[in-house]
């Protein structure tokens, strides 16, 4: 073999001594820079071909030669079959979200809906997390919205319980659900559990997707109870049966019974969108899109193998998939995902009729979503172009940082730092920062300290330095950040300061540059100021939102750390039963005496600390 990858990579990494040792294997190659972060994961089924390609191929294209000119050191791990390297490629690359490969970011668990089957009166509940509780799961469905819709609709047609465990087992007289007909009562005891355990069974029917076996049983129960001449119960089926009639025509999906995902992909440029329609039951729930990173431009296959391989790992797998292109890999992908579901797995990129249509309007769905995308982010770099010349800076800037104060009457202060990039809000950037050790009300210390905080991490390589830091406040808060910035060694940072303006007006506010006493005032209608302003007010809301969050627990704290006698563990407890201080407030002494530890006494004073007579 004759090469000279020197231009492309480190001289200080042995490129032919380490082609050369590797195996003709499949497996799993890593390559990391100079820090020791993984950059690029990739599978082969021949690691000696495959990685030899990246450094053989000197017409690549400019930004596979930029990867390979950051190369360090490259890892590998051998596997036995090229399906095995498939799915280890998609653990690595969720797991250290390398800059080079295509990465599904919208990472968040799907919802689902729980039956609590174990218990005598099982509760019907949304469900977000990992699937070990005990009873059944259904779904995931692609929102919490969609989860929270299905239930109010199973309340209204099935009457089964959807309150917290702590509320039902402290009622002594039933609630407002059972008031307007979404609940049988089975906290105070106004259903038998035969009665409720039918109610429980159909839930479950319905949700299996067996609707029109339901629907059937209903119709046989409805002329049992009118031969027995007990008509209100047969007109309670009837109500029933109509309802889920319509149901079922609402969101049946013509000629399917099982569970499908039908995925799509558009693209433009080196952005992406998929769609994914969920059909379970016969039924669609539902549709989600998703923004794949990616730092380069990718075909729809490339985009739609990678998204597949990476959201199945951690999620159940239908028993079909319909997609809206040719996958090269389709064969190994049914092997992989077919091994982990423990069942047959079918990818179809083609298909005929109803379900071609389906696959169509997902795609319409995706290139809309794109163009939407496309139009906020070409209006997003405007404002980072306009803001970038108003304030005479060398490059469009990039990044950004907003930190805000919030507190009451200076008690329970925290502070927010968003962060914004060409691409909108950097949601998983967001910090917040408790502040202690500072005179109540003294904003100045307030923002120094969480600007000292948050840079120090910022220097030590933990997140990447902004273009401009905008402090919400004037001169007085800019002197703040900047000392805080000169103690941690990271004066360059562009520093601005926006103040509200005369009447504190939306579009009437002053910037305030580092080292400058003169305001900048920008037209109401610039888009460098809405951007300020978009960044601003986020900082505001997030900083608000903390500070409310933390009020509120240290007023669950000191209500009742004021009551004699109730340590920690109790207290814990009393909150872990009731859910909250405002239920622990509802509850009578009889419900306190139910909770482990606490005697008559003791909830004597709970309740009498909750229940002052007014002076």
């Amino acid at each position: 073999m004759t090469t000279d990858p020197e231009p492309l990579a480190p001289a200080r990494f042995d490129i032919p001594a380490f082609l050369k040792a590797l195996t003709q294997r499949p497996g799993v190659y890593k390559m990391l820079d100079e820090r020791g972060e993984v950059i690029y994961v990739g599978k082969a089924k021949n690691l000696k071909k495959r990685v030899s390609s990246y450094f053989l191929n000197k017409e690549a294209a400019p930004k596979q030669q930029a990867m390979v000119a950051r190369i360090a050191s490259i890892e590998v791990t051998v596997t036995h079959t090229e399906g095995e390297a498939l799915l280890l490629e998609s653990q690595l690359v969720k797991r250290f979200q390398p800059r080079y490969n295509i990465t599904l970011r919208d990472d968040k668990s799907f919802p689902y809906i729980h039956v609590s089957t174990q218990q005598s009166f099982p509760r019907v509940s949304f469900y977000r997390g990992s699937r070990r509780k005990q009873g059944r799961f259904f779904g995931p469905y692609p929102s919490a919205g969609a989860v929270r819709e299905s239930l109010k609709l199973l309340q209204k047609i099935f009457r089964v319980r959807q309150c917290e465990d702590s509320f039902f087992k402290n009622r002594s007289r039933p609630c407002l659900q059972y008031q307007i007909d979404r609940c049988t009562g089975p906290c105070v005891d106004l259903v038998t559990e035969e009665t409720y355990g039918e109610d429980v069974n159909d839930t479950v029917m319905f949700l299996e997707g067996d609707g029109k076996k339901l629907i059937d049983e209903l119709v046989g129960r409805m002329e049992k109870a009118s031969a027995e001449l007990l008509f209100e119960k047969a007109a309670r089926y009837r109500d029933q049966i109509a309802n889920l009639r319509a149901l079922l025509a609402r969101q049946a999906v013509t000629g399917e019974h099982g569970d499908i995902d039908i995925i799509a992909c558009a693209i433009k440029g080196s952005l992406a969108c998929v769609v994914m329609l969920f059909i379970r039951g016969g039924q669609q729930i539902g549709d989600r899109s998703f923004f794949p990173r990616m730092v380069e431009e990718h075909d729809a296959t490339s985009v739609l193998e990678a998204f597949i391989a990476q959201y199945y790992l951690t999620r159940q797998v239908p028993r079909e998939i319909l997609v809206s292109h040719d996958l090269v890999n389709c064969s190994l992908l049914e092997e992989m995902l077919g091994r982990q579901a423990k069942h047959a797995v079918q990818i179809s990129p083609r298909t005929r009729g109803e379900r071609q249509k389906r696959v169509q309007l997902a795609l319409t769905n995706a290139e809309n979503a794109l163009a939407a995308k496309l139009a906020n982010q070409q209006d997003l770099y405007g404002r980072f172009l306009s803001l970038g010349q108003e304030l005479s800076l060398e490059i469009v800037p990039a990044r950004l940082e907003c930190f805000d104060i919030s507190h009451t009457q200076g008690e329970q202060t925290v502070a927010s730092c968003v962060v914004f990039d060409r691409q909108g809000a950097v949601n998983s950037a967001y910090r917040r920062f408790n502040i202690e050790g500072i005179q109540a009300g003294d904003d100045y210390a307030a923002i120094g300290q969480a600007v000292a905080r948050r840079y120090r991490r910022i220097k030590q390589g933990e997140y990447e330095v902004p273009d401009i830091l905008l402090i919400d406040g004037g001169k007085g808060q800019v002197r703040a950040a900047e000392q805080a910035l000169a103690e941690v060694g990271m004066e360059s940072v562009y520093l601005l300061g926006v103040a509200k303006g005369p009447d504190r007006k939306p579009g009437m506010e002053m910037l305030f540059p580092k080292g400058q006493n003169e305001p900048i005032l920008l037209p109401a209608d610039s888009p460098a100021l809405l951007l300020i302003q978009q960044i601003r007010d986020e900082a505001h809301r997030f900083a608000i939102t903390g500070h409310r969050q933390r009020r509120g627990r240290a007023k669950s704290r000191s209500t009742l750390e004021s009551i004699e006698g109730l340590g920690p563990k109790r207290r814990k407890q009393l909150l872990q039963q009731f859910g909250g201080l405002r239920e622990i407030g509802r509850a009578d002494v009889e419900a306190l005496c139910s909770v482990e530890g606490i005697n008559r006494q003791l909830a004597q004073r709970i309740y009498d600390t909750f229940h002052e007579p007014d002076g």
